[in-house]
């Protein structure tokens, strides 16, 4: 008896093909895993339309997942999608050589900034991520169980509201590109020593460059002091990053970004 009950137009793709479900990363939706086919099930949402939109518009600009099927039932989107070659760039052949993965990685952020935003059809600026934001503490839609120790607390935040109140006081100018949104290393894929791929494309659109940085550099940290369970790799620095960049790190907006993401 399978799993889950998918809708017929989807049922047709898949043709009783075994699977398995993906439980890596944080993400509130369900992957479910084929063989050379990936099907994400999500609430409807604009975050969820967004993806495939940004899915199709960006074939041929960049390695993203090819759309195959789509549908909708309930309040549910069903999204068949290619599967992305390699592994992601946490996994342990990835972050068993951490300098290397650093060089990867600013490849993948330069391969975002090189696209032409000119035509993108969605835009994820600091207005529509205050925006955003702010309705999620209004409906107490916050993940605080992930946040950072020190953001909330004696030395922090008092809670959401002055969170948000701060970021909205401090926002700084923005230097606007493509940005993945969640750049984090799940979502990057690597083969063979390249890019093969990138991953969760909900928030993809027109934003600052470090609001990928910041997450990059925090998902890259996380992941070499073994906070998820990996080792600890003591040797290797993350600020490795900005200098296989070529730029020097701006640590207000990385504090700013790495907080506004304690919002979603």
């Amino acid at each position: 008896m399978p799993m889950w009950e998918f809708p017929e137009k989807i049922k047709k793709l898949i043709d009783n093909e075994p699977y398995q479900v993906d439980n890596v990363g944080m993400s509130d939706s369900t992957v479910i895993l084929f063989r050379d086919r990936v099907l994400k099930i999500q609430t409807v949402s604009e975050e969820s339309e967004n993806e495939r939109n940004m899915m199709e518009w960006l074939q041929g600009r960049l390695p993203v997942p090819k759309v195959l099927g789509f549908d909708r039932q309930g309040n549910k989107n069903y999204l068949l999608m290619s599967k992305v070659p390699g592994e992601m760039a946490c996994a342990e052949s990835n972050l068993q050589n951490p300098e290397e993965l650093a060089v990867r990685l600013a490849e993948a952020l330069k391969l975002l900034w090189e696209i032409d935003i000119s035509e993108c059809p969605f835009v994820c600026n600091l207005d529509k991520k205050l925006e955003m934001a702010e309705y999620a503490v209004k409906h107490h839609l916050a993940d605080l169980d992930n946040v950072e120790p020190e953001t909330f607390g004696e030395n922090g935040f008092r809670d959401p509201e002055q969170l948000l109140d701060w970021l909205k006081t401090n926002r700084p100018k923005e230097d606007l590109v493509l940005s993945h949104g969640d750049f984090c290393l799940p979502n990057v894929f690597l083969s063979e020593g390249r890019i093969s791929g990138f991953i969760d494309l909900g928030k993809t659109g027109i934003a600052d460059r470090w609001q990928d940085i910041a997450l990059c550099y925090r998902s890259l940290k996380h992941n070499v002091e073994g906070k998820f369970g990996g080792k600890v790799r003591k040797d290797f620095r993350p600020e490795v990053l900005f200098e296989k960049l070529g730029i020097e790190p701006d640590w207000e907006k990385l504090r700013y970004y790495i907080l506004l993401d304690e919002l979603f």
